[in-house]
């Protein structure tokens, strides 16, 4: 069941974004060569506290997750596509990073992703992360009343395979509001025309992941969360919550 929001529920959604959007920011300000990715969740949760948010991550386990999360952000670095859990790794110099964070605030969610380097970039990491955002551009501009799901896989997915890269299997988007996945699902290709219409209240969050050896398949470690290319090559990850609107799509997890 797909619940449409009321304007003032897209504004309190607004609201738990915007902390989102702030986590990320400190985040990948505190984001350094020599820094652990368990610092990097300890300052996301000093965000989430200031604010009085709570992390809709932290304690999440879905049916695939053999242990609930241990974190408040998805810490995925190099070949790690999604999912990766913050742990006392450091950062090393040209390592890409890709944070996902979310936020509860008032009974309503707000989820992004950011993907970016540590010290000298490689030009391949930045053509790979540019990527992954055009994907997330393409597919927010899709997202207007009258389109369909498909509309938004088709985008997204059409930057993705341009550039040559792989999108994992059976991961994409979703619908968000009181929880952090709702219907619908919104996969990261698909057919433009195809699925369900978008009406004006609907909230998604878009998410492109792209991996650089143009595979779509990809392994799971063994903690049953993060997952990884099979080939060894790099990953990124971009996401927005989004609402569609009369006015066209609006962005909920910017500053």
């Amino acid at each position: 069941m797909v619940e449409i929001k009321t304007d003032q529920s897209i504004d309190e959604m607004r609201a738990a974004g915007r902390v989102v959007a702030q986590a990320l920011a400190a985040v990948r300000d505190a984001a350094r060569v020599g820094v652990s990715l368990l610092e990097l969740d300890r300052v996301a949760r000093g965000v989430l506290a200031e604010a009085g948010a709570a992390s809709p991550f932290l304690g999440y386990r879905p049916h695939f997750a053999p242990v609930p999360f241990p974190g408040v952000i998805c810490a995925s670095v190099n070949d790690a596509i999604v999912h990766g859990i913050p742990d006392d790794r450091r950062l090393r110099d040209g390592d890409l990073v890709s944070i996902d964070c979310g936020a509860r605030l008032g009974g309503w969610v707000g989820d992004a992703a950011v993907s970016f380097t540590v010290g000298r970039p490689r030009p391949a990491d930045l053509r790979l992360i540019g990527t992954a955002e055009a994907a997330l551009a393409a597919g927010v501009a899709a997202a207007v009343p009258g389109n369909r799901i498909g509309d938004i896989a088709h985008a997204v997915g059409s930057v993705c395979r341009d550039a040559g890269y792989g999108i994992p299997e059976d991961f994409g988007g979703h619908g968000i509001g009181r929880s952090m996945h709702e219907d619908p699902g919104v996969p990261n290709e698909g057919r433009p025309g195809r699925g369900m219409k978008l009406r004006p209240g609907m909230v998604l969050a878009i998410e492109p992941m792209v991996m650089a050896g143009g595979r779509d398949d990809y392994r799971c470690d063994g903690d049953g969360w993060t997952l990884r290319t099979v080939d060894g090559s790099r990953a990124a990850h971009a996401e927005h919550t989004v609402a569609i609107t009369a006015d066209g799509p609006s962005i909920l997890t910017t500053l």
